[in-house]
């Protein structure tokens, strides 16, 4: 029946039944359109005849008259040597051109970003996107083929690989700070969607719209965010000591066993005396009157033993000591303090011979002085 059917004149149309179908081929015997066939093309769609293996034309909506080399019975009686098959190929292959508003996107694995508050950070994000058929046969060309139906769950999978690539150039060269891209996720979508609709030009797609429903960071990420919005709320508590022990008022008054009572009346009192002071007119406290410690009357305590002076001696040109005077009788014993040695101690102004030092002459008591020179 589709060989019979296949030699009257076609008229060629498509209704979309589906949601995900991006081409569709109008199904012939043979491939085989008869000279003369109508083709029709609704709005949304465009269609592309192939006449012969070349691309022929592109029809925009309307109604058209194809001309081909296929006369309907003649076409095929001509082909007998080709098994009764016409070697004159033509096909109609329908485009929609809405949009396809279902694709997802996310970051199966997380983008590393520098940012100005929190270093390095790792973010993932999620949301939509659109895809339209702009240029309908470059898409023809680069992507369908002779696929005889194209649907969106072909293309959907690279649209998504290209996305996660694009996704971290576009926020580290957007300069957004962390906690400002949720109010400027509108902005960095409508960058992206250019980005991608320049990538894909060559074939035939563009992304007129993208949607970034969300930009999760991690635990501590979100911790950290937390515990300074807290601080902002708060006021100013000496900054986050203040606001821990604010967090550790509660705990020490359900545990009056541990002093706990105590705690938090002085804390409270301490909190009381900062918000009155925060307060518009109030003024400041009256500083705590401290009384200076008595002195206490003098002990009969003895003071401490003056120290003895220390000794250094000249001996063969080198100096020696320090000695305590104590120990200058030994050094008289071996021979190395005599009267004319030169001594030193603290409060001397230079170097004196031990006998010149009256502190030391009494070491010389028992020592006779040299014999005179000999005639």
């Amino acid at each position: 029946m589709d060989r019979i059917r296949g030699e009257f004149i076609d008229i060629i149309e498509w209704t979309d039944d589906g949601r995900d179908t991006i081409v569709w081929r109008f199904p012939r015997h043979g491939n085989e359109i008869k000279m003369g066939a109508r083709l029709v093309v609704r709005e949304s769609q465009v269609a592309v005849f192939v006449n012969e293996g070349r691309l022929a034309d592109v029809y925009e909506p309307g109604t058209y008259t194809l001309s081909t080399q296929n006369m309907p019975v003649l076409s095929t009686l001509k082909g007998w040597k080709h098994g009764f098959e016409s070697p004159f190929k033509a096909e109609v292959y329908f485009v929609t051109t809405r949009q396809f508003t279902d694709f997802k996107w996310g970051t199966q694995n997380p983008v590393i970003l520098r940012d100005a508050d929190f270093g390095m950070v790792r973010v993932r994000a999620f949301g939509t996107f659109a895809a339209k058929v702009v240029d309908a046969a470059a898409l023809l060309r680069e992507l369908v083929g002779t696929d005889p139906q194209f649907r969106t769950e072909e293309v959907g999978e690279h649209l998504r690989q290209l996305i996660v690539s694009k996704l971290g150039s576009a926020l580290g060269s957007s300069g957004v700070p962390l906690l400002d891209l949720a109010a400027r996720q509108d902005g960095i979508g409508q960058q992206l969607a250019k980005a991608l609709t320049l990538e894909l030009s060559s074939t035939g797609i563009a992304i007129p719209r993208f949607y970034i429903e969300n930009i999760s960071v991690p635990p501590e990420i979100e911790a950290a965010i937390d515990t300074r919005s807290r601080m902002t709320i708060t006021g100013n508590l000496d900054d986050y000591a203040k606001l821990q022990a604010a967090d550790a008022i509660p705990i020490a008054a359900a545990n009056p066993g541990t002093g706990g009572d105590a705690l938090g009346l002085g804390v409270g009192m301490a909190l009381g005396q900062r918000i009155v002071q925060s307060m518009p007119g109030a003024t400041a406290p009256p500083a705590p009157v401290t009384q200076a410690p008595a002195q206490s009357a003098p002990a009969d305590v003895p003071p401490p033993l003056p120290t003895a002076p220390r000794w250094f001696l000249a001996v063969a040109g080198q100096q020696q000591g320090p000695y305590a005077e104590s120990a200058l009788a030994g050094q008289v014993a071996a021979g190395n303090l005599t009267r004319t040695t030169l001594v030193w101690r603290s409060g001397q102004a230079s170097w004196q011979p031990a006998e010149q030092v009256p502190e030391l002459l009494p070491l010389f008591a028992d020592v006779p002085p040299p014999l005179p020179p000999q005639g």
